[in-house]
């Protein structure tokens, strides 16, 4: 498959910019970042992942999915009783964040529908209302689910110690040392194309 050409001009973008990045650029393929509308399926993976290792979320997960026979919607989670689901592994706190997840999903106080349109502090102060899900889950959901390729993640921890390890800072940044190092380095807007070679001088890239 080709390369979107919108990454690719970001590539180009950053090559020009960031010599630090140009360096880890080289070294690796450039990223898909293929945004789909599986919407509400990414976020409940996302709870589900949460807080476990990449083969117990996929034990859990494969579970949840099979106790449906498919992927469910948010009304069939809603008729499901707690012990029902407790059987699958999920916590009893997941379960609370996965049903306020599909019941601010089916009452439509969160619209999937309209989603594109909104920007993506919006997309942030619509979701971090869901029990359970901050403004890290969002930022991967914009990136890996949407598509987005303005998104920097100022809190996650692999683009804190990539940072770190690439500027040859004495110490992890803070969000706004890593905003400031964003602007320098003129990431925008790119910066999720940006963060994605982060992770990838760790060969630690989250996925959704």
């Amino acid at each position: 498959m080709d390369p979107n050409p919108a990454i690719m001009r970001g590539i180009d973008h950053l090559i020009e910019h960031d010599p630090v990045l140009s360096n880890v650029i080289a070294r690796y393929p450039a990223p898909s970042l293929v945004a789909h509308e599986n919407y509400f399926e990414s976020l409940v993976k996302s709870i589900i992942s949460q807080q476990l290792s990449v083969k117990a979320a996929a034990t859990i997960t494969k579970r949840f999915i099979e106790s449906f026979d498919s992927f469910p919607m948010p009304e069939m989670i809603l008729q499901r009783d707690e012990l029902s689901l407790r059987t699958t592994g999920l916590s009893r706190q997941k379960i609370t964040y996965i049903k306020d997840l599909s019941d601010k999903t089916h009452s439509g106080s969160i619209d999937f529908r309209n989603i594109e349109q909104l920007s993506n502090q919006d997309i942030v102060e619509l979701l971090t209302q869901v029990k359970g899900i901050g403004e890290w889950t969002v930022h991967m959901f914009l990136i890996f689910c949407m598509g987005r390729l303005d998104v920097l993640p100022t809190g996650d921890l692999g683009i804190k110690n990539g940072i770190r390890g690439l500027y040859d800072l004495d110490e992890n940044p803070n969000p706004q040392d890593i905003a400031e190092i964003a602007r320098i380095h003129r990431w925008y807007p790119y910066e999720s194309i940006a963060s994605w070679y982060i992770w990838r001088s760790l060969e630690n890239k989250p996925d959704m």
